[in-house]
C-alpha cells in the first residue's frame, strides 16, 4: 500500500461502491487462512532480539537488539537494505524499503514508505508515514502524512491529520488534541509544504493552503486558511491573526526555489511505487494563487468601501474584484493605508489582518507567471522544431483544468480521480496491480497535462484566448526578469546568515568563520541558481528566434 492507495480509501468513505471494492479486492489479494510461518530473506542479520513473531523479513535486512517485532511485513533488498536497530518494538505494521528504525522507536498499526526513518524514540501510532520521511523524538497518532516530512525535536500529531508532503514540523510544535472528549474529533488537513514553527500550537479544525509557514504562537481557534505561500502570525497585543500572502516569494526565496532539488537530491528510493511531484509550482497551487488573486483584490475593494462609508450589500463579487483590482493596480500608499480583513480564515470575532497586500497581489501575478512560462518553455525544449502555433495547437482550445487533486503526492485532475473512482466501484479495476497501473498511465500523462493548465493559466492571467508573437515575445522577457529576480533573491536572503554582526561574534576574526562556514559565494545552491539563471537567459533568446 502507497500513500495513494490510504488517501483513497480514507477520503472518499461516502463512496459506498468504492469503498466495498477495495476491501473485496484487498480480501482477494490475501489468503485469510492461519497457520502461517514467518519468513526470513537471504542475507538477513538478526541478532540479540527478544520477541520476533510472524514476521516476514526481506533479503538484506540487518536486525540487531529489537525488543519485539510481531505481525509486520519488513520490505528489504541487496539494493535497498532495511536496517531495525536497539529497544525497536514494531507490532501490526509494514515497513518499506530502505528503511532505518533505531534507539527505541514505537510503532503500532502502521506504514512506513520507502526510504523513511524513525529514530530518537519516535512514536507512530495508527498512522501512514509517506515515502523520504524522518519522525524523530516524537509522537505521530492517527496521520496520513505524504512524502518528504520532517518532524524532530519533541513534537507531535495529537489529532488525525492528513498532511501532503513536503513539510517540516519545529521543535515543540503540538497539531491538536484528543483530550477534550473520547470520541472521534476532527481533523487536520495541510496542503504540501506545511511549515508549523516553533512552539506552535493549533487546534482542529483547520485547513491550510500550501506553504503555509506559522511563527511561533499558540493558535486558540479554528483556521481555513485559503492563502498559499503565506505567513501567519497571531498578534496577542492587537488580538488579531495575521496573514502575509506570498511570504516566501517576497522574503523566503532560498528555501522556496531550493524545494524542489532538495527533495530530489534526498529521494534515494529504487522502488519509486508512489509518484510525487517536488516542484513548489504546479497545478494545485497555481489554482491556489488564482484564487487567492480574487480573494485580495475582493477584499482590498471592502477596505476601500468601508473606509470611504460606501455600502458593500448589493455589489457582486466580479465588481468587487474590479474596483479591487484596480486598486492594486494603482499607488502602493493607497492599498497600504486600507485596513484589509480576510473573511472566514479564522472561527471568532477577532479581525483576520491582511499584511502587505500590495506587494502579495503582485508576487502572486509573478508566481503564476514563472509557473507558466517555466512549463511552456519546457515544451519548446523538449519540441526542437515547434513554433508558437504548434504549442497553441498541441497546449490551447480546450478549458483550464481547474481542480486538481494530490493524491498521495501524484497530482491529477478531479476528472482523472472520478474516472478512477468509478472504474474501481464498478469492478473494471479489480486488482492492486490494476490500480496502479492506472496511476503510472496518469503520471505519464501528467508533464502533458501540467503544460495544457499552464498555457490556459497564462491565458487567463493575460486575459487572452490565444497567445500571439508578441505576447509570446513580451512573456519571453518577464521570465528572464522573474529568474533574474529568483537569482537575487536566493542570494539576498541567505547574505543575512552571513552579513548579520552576531553570528560573526562567535568566531574571533573573519579567518576563522571563513574557515568554519565559507562565504557567501561558496555556497553550492546559490553557484547552482547562478548557472541556471545563465543557463536559462541563453535558452530563452535561442527560442525567440523561433516564431
Amino acid at each position: 500500500m502507497i500513500p495513494a492507495d490510504a488517501y483513497l480509501w480514507a477520503k472518499y468513505i461516502e463512496d459506498a461502491p468504492l469503498q466495498a471494492n477495495l476491501k473485496r479486492i484487498t480480501q482477494e489479494s490475501m489468503d485469510s487462512r492461519r497457520g502461517y510461518f514467518g519468513t526470513t530473506g537471504r542475507c538477513c542479520v538478526i541478532k540479540n532480539c527478544s520477541i520476533v513473531k510472524d514476521v516476514k523479513i526481506g533479503s538484506h535486512c540487518y536486525i540487531k537488539g529489537a525488543s519485539k517485532l510481531k505481525n509486520i511485513t519488513i520490505n528489504s533488498s541487496e539494493q535497498e537494505p532495511t536496517q531495525i536497530g536497539e529497544g525497536i518494538v514494531l507490532v501490526n505494521g509494514i515497513v518499506g524499503y530502505g528503511c532505518h528504525i533505531f534507539y527505541n522507536c514505537i510503532a503500532v498499526r502502521f506504514i512506513l514508505g520507502n526510504n523513511s526513518n524513525l529514530k530518537y524514540g519516535a512514536r507512530l501510532i495508527n498512522s501512514f508515514l509517506g515515502d523520504n520521511s524522518t519522525i524523530s523524538c516524537c509522537e505521530v497518532l492517527n496521520n496520513l502524512i505524504f512524502p518528504a516530512h520532517e518532524q524532530h525535536h519533541n513534537n507531535s500529531f495529537l489529532v488525525a491529520a492528513v498532511v501532503m508532503g513536503q513539510s517540516n514540523l519545529a521543535a515543540g510544535a503540538t497539531m491538536g488534541s484528543n483530550h477534550n472528549s473520547r470520541s472521534n474529533d476532527n481533523e487536520i488537513q495541510a496542503g504540501r509544504g506545511f511549515w508549523p514553527g516553533l512552539c506552535t500550537s493549533v487546534k482542529h479544525s483547520c485547513r491550510f493552503a500550501s506553504f503555509t509557514l506559522m511563527s511561533k504562537a499558540d493558535y486558540p481557534a479554528e483556521m481555513d486558511i485559503t492563502l498559499p505561500f503565506s505567513l501567519l502570525n497571531n498578534n496577542t497585543s492587537l488580538n488579531c491573526l495575521e496573514v502575509m500572502p506570498a511570504f516566501w516569494w517576497l522574503y523566503n526565496m532560498y528555501a522556496l526555489a531550493r524545494n524542489a532539488s532538495k527533495y530530489q537530491q534526498r529521494d534515494k528510493r529504487i522502488h519509486k511505487d508512489q509518484h510525487v511531484e517536488f516542484e513548489a509550482f504546479a497545478p494545485d497551487t497555481a489554482e491556489e494563487l488564482l484564487l487567492g488573486l480574487h480573494l485580495l483584490e475582493r477584499w482590498t475593494a471592502k477596505a476601500w468601501l468601508r473606509r470611504e462609508g460606501k455600502p458593500v450589500d448589493g455589489i457582486t463579487d466580479d465588481e468587487l474584484a474590479a474596483t479591487g483590482r484596480q486598486l492594486l493596480e494603482g499607488p502602493q500608499d493607497i492599498v497600504d493605508s486600507l485596513e484589509i480583513l480576510g473573511e472566514n480564515m479564522e472561527k471568532g470575532k477577532r479581525k483576520v489582518l491582511i499584511l502587505k497586500a500590495w506587494k502579495a497581489w503582485r508576487a502572486y501575478r509573478d508566481m503564476l507567471y514563472h509557473y507558466s512560462m517555466k512549463n511552456l518553455i519546457a515544451y519548446m525544449t523538449q519540441h526542437p522544431d515547434a513554433r508558437l502555433a504548434d504549442m497553441h495547437a498541441d497546449l490551447g482550445g480546450s478549458p483550464r483544468v481547474a481542480e486538481w487533486v494530490n493524491l498521495g503526492g501524484q497530482l491529477m485532475p478531479k476528472a482523472d480521480l472520478d474516472q478512477l473512482r468509478e472504474d474501481i466501484g464498478q469492478g473494471r479495476l479489480n486488482s492492486w496491480k490494476a490500480i496502479h497501473q492506472r496511476y503510472d498511465e496518469l503520471w505519464q500523462r501528467y508533464p502533458l497535462d501540467k503544460q495544457r493548465h499552464a498555457y490556459a493559466m497564462l491565458c487567463t492571467l493575460l486575459n487572452i484566448e490565444k497567445m500571439d508573437a508578441k505576447t509570446w515575445s513580451v512573456s519571453l522577457d518577464k521570465a528572464i526578469a522573474l529568474q533574474d529576480y529568483i537569482c537575487e533573491q536566493v542570494y539576498d536572503s541567505r547574505r543575512k546568515d552571513y552579513d548579520n554582526h552576531f553570528r560573526q561574534v562567535t568566531f574571533k576574526d573573519e579567518a576563522e568563520m571563513i574557515a568554519a562556514v565559507g562565504t557567501i559565494d561558496d555556497n553550492s545552491f546559490i553557484v547552482q541558481v547562478r548557472e541556471e539563471t545563465a543557463a536559462f537567459r541563453n535558452l530563452i533568446n535561442t527560442l525567440k528566434q523561433r516564431r
